[in-house]
């Protein structure tokens, strides 16, 4: 063990177009590394800049601005002696690339590009960026965006750039980036047969629910295949969207992991180091089939860096008190604490870095809000973990938005408190519709919380509004229970819900003022519809669904109902367990003796159900034939194929119709692969054809009446063939 180096990863929460913020925190992070007696630090891709820019990457100034931040990272004396990696974008050519600048002491070493662009999903790479699709090429690129100090720095004013590696003067280093591990024909397959004893992959990749799994077993795979070190980079938080990047920097040995970081966490900045044994590395590779295609492999262009990273401080080879990092098991979350904690970590860099003091959040006594108001209680009671464990960021933040209503130098003594702050939600009743029984779980749910909670009855605005058309015209609607069409039943609803939400914004916005915070400010408003209410389209339009944020809207009524148990017991509130067991319902029409509205009837479908058509309709890409096919055989047990065509075809009507809902929908924090969002993830059309007219729908009836002739057929001749057999 003479040939040990300590190697350090990172995730950090950067933000697009952040520029002074987002260098702090790269320089943050090296010298972390180097106090830690690192010679080697990674960090996530784009960090200069930040993942999320989108069309801002197209704009001059995001080219300036990066080599102005990278100009000053180049002339900081007390980064010397590490090789570091920053990602930014670059241009060469004419062509914008997603580059690594790698550096030494000042000096760029490589700009190496990225080979394989993110371009599905929430991702459009191939629209800002061209892929470096020259494997092992590289060609000059001159300095012409760096500032003369930093330029005077460098050798020559042009440097290498291109897919190449760097030698240090004990190993070698490899680059991927992100998407290139998730190809066939990953680059680090090349660089290990290259030699390369170290591989860096700087990522910008996304929270997903059970997805974790997916990216470690590739780079499992890749380590033990290959052997080598591999470190992972990251970025963590929300960076400015709909997504949020869930960290989980990690370094891994041939195929053992050494270290991992956190996948959820309020820290701007999280470092995670590895003392890696090369010899190890070197020992693992002996096998004679690998060298044998190694001597054939395709063969990379080096560049020096004049650093050796396994000498000690007395520049001695071995050190008795360091020893290689030991491996670990991989530490995962269950689906219902991801639930807890993504969506949570996403509310606070949204709320903070918003300018806004709160949120506000319509409480109805069902399961949705339920599960929205317990997400800000989960964010809550990480705020008050990190307040707890000093995070000088998270103490500044909490005391710029709750601290107004305490006194100077305040810190919360408990996560009720942070949550009295900054949750406001209300009961918007109606005297007619609202149950007494949500009514009571509402307040109920706000004390055990510990959100500020008001109560209010909407009727007289109800009926205000309701009496418009009735002075218009001389007609007056009524509820399907007394009588009324359809059609007068539903507009009365969406009277309703949309009074909701005026009344939402109404009151986030006086809130603060009302209770007589210092500084006064506003409230974000929550929104709480499911991924499969919003994929039905089960919702009115511009009602609750419509707001500034949704934590949940990607996440399935199913997910929501264990999250909600999990926390029932996690967070010690028994009156959670009460709206799981309660039955789904808008509560939007007259509470009669023989009725009451159900969600599930209304729909014509359960829950679970509409999330199996998500995975049909995204996942598996199939139109309402295949999902018929598919289900078919699925739900044979249960339901005969004509049943089963009865429900795809209600459903894809239903889309169809409803589709449009989703261009005004509030955005979303992403957490389900199916997700419906038409903002960038789901892009389809918003007007369509008739869907009782498709031809899709006209093959599912043949393809039934063909089963049923055949099975009739089959009934007929054994009914024949025992009348033979008696007679």
């Amino acid at each position: 063990m003479g040939r040990l180096v300590k190697l350090a990863t990172c995730s950090l929460n950067q933000w697009a177009l952040d520029w002074s913020g987002n260098m702090e925190r790269i320089k943050a992070s090296i010298k972390i590394a180097k106090e830690s007696g690192c010679k080697l630090r990674t960090g996530p891709e784009l960090e200069v800049c930040g993942y999320g820019l989108l069309d801002h990457f197209l704009e001059q100034d995001t080219m300036r601005h990066a080599w102005e931040q990278l100009s000053l990272l180049l002339l900081d004396r007390t980064l010397d002696d590490i090789i570091i990696d920053v990602g930014m974008p670059v241009r060469q050519r004419g062509n914008l690339y997603n580059a690594r600048v790698i550096i030494l002491s000042g000096k760029i070493l490589l700009i190496r590009p990225k080979m394989s662009l993110a371009s599905g999903g929430n991702y459009r790479e191939g629209r800002y960026f061209i892929p470096w699709n020259r494997p092992q090429q590289v060609e000059e690129y001159e300095l012409l965006e760096l500032s003369a100090e930093a330029l005077s720095l460098q050798d020559s004013h042009v440097v290498p750039f291109g897919d190449g590696i760097i030698s240090a003067l004990d190993c070698a280093i490899g680059y991927e980036t992100c998407e290139e591990l998730f190809t066939p024909l990953s680059p680090h397959i090349a660089l290990s047969l290259a030699g390369c004893d170290i591989i860096i992959n700087s990522s910008g990749s996304h929270h997903e629910l059970r997805k974790l799994d997916t990216r470690v077993d590739l780079i499992r795979e890749a380590t033990a295949k290959c052997g080598g070190a591999y470190l992972y980079a990251n970025q963590q938080g929300c960076d400015g969207d709909r997504l949020y990047y869930d960290g989980c920097a990690m370094i891994l040995v041939n195929g053992s992991i050494r270290t991992q970081g956190s996948q959820f966490s309020l820290k701007d900045v999280e470092v995670v180091t590895a003392t890696v044994d090369l010899e190890e590395i070197w020992s693992f590779r002996t096998s004679p089939s690998r060298g044998l295609q190694s001597v054939s492999a395709p063969r990379f262009q080096r560049f020096r860096a004049s650093l050796r990273l396994s000498c000690g401080e007395d520049g001695a080879d071995f050190d008795p008190h360091t020893r290689p990092t030991a491996a670990q098991a991989l530490r995962m979350h269950i689906p219902e604490e991801e639930i807890a904690l993504g969506p949570a970590c996403w509310l606070w860099d949204y709320l903070r870095r918003s300018g806004s003091v709160g949120f506000f959040l319509p409480l109805s006594g069902g399961i949705d809000s339920c599960a929205t108001a317990t997400l800000v209680y989960s964010m809550c009671l990480q705020v008050y973990k990190a307040v707890c464990e000093g995070e000088a960021q998270v103490i500044d933040d909490i005391r710029r938005i709750a601290g107004p209503y305490h006194k100077e130098g305040w810190l919360p003594e408990s996560p009720q408190e942070v949550c009295n702050a900054i949750l406001h939600t209300a009961f918007f009743g109606m005297s007619e519709q609202s149950s007494s029984e949500t009514r009571s779980r509402a307040e109920r749910l706000s004390t055990a919380l510990g959100s500020y909670h008001l109560a209010v009855d909407i009727d007289e605005i109800y009926h205000s509004q309701k009496n418009l058309l009735a002075k218009a015209t001389g007609f007056t609607p009524r509820f399907r229970a007394h009588g009324g069409q359809p059609a007068e039943n539903l507009a009365l609803q969406n009277i309703q819900a949309r009074s909701r939400m005026v009344s939402s914004y109404y009151f986030a916005q006086m809130l603060p003022t009302a209770r007589e915070r210092p500084s006064g400010g506003s409230l974000l408003v929550l929104a709480s519809g499911n991924v499969d209410e919003c994929l039905r389209g089960y919702l009115t339009k511009y009602d609750c669904s419509s707001a500034d944020i949704n934590p949940i809207g990607s996440i399935s009524k199913v997910d929501l109902k264990k999250f909600i148990g999990y926390a029932a017991e996690q967070f010690k509130f028994p009156i959670l367990r009460e709206f799981i067991e309660a039955t789904p319902t808008a509560e939007l029409e007259p509470l009669t003796e023989g009725y009451a509205q159900s969600d599930e009837a209304d729909m014509g479908m359960t829950y679970a159900e509409l999330s199996e058509f998500g995975r049909c309709r995204k996942e598996r890409k199939l139109g309402p034939y295949g999902t018929w096919i598919r289900l078919a055989h699925e739900w044979s047990d249960e339901y005969t194929p004509r049943e089963v065509a009865v429900k795809v075809k209600r459903f894809f009507h239903y889309y169809a119709i409803n589709r449009h809902k989703m261009t005004t929908m509030t955005p979303v924090y992403h957490a389900e692969a199916y997700s419906p969002d038409d903002n960038r993830f789901d892009l389809r059309p918003f007007l369509y054809p008739p869907f009782f007219k498709n031809w899709s729908f006209k093959r599912i009836d043949e393809e039934v009446e063909r089963l049923e002739k055949k099975d009739q057929d089959k009934a007929d001749a054994s009914a024949k063939k025992l009348m033979g057999d008696k007679a």
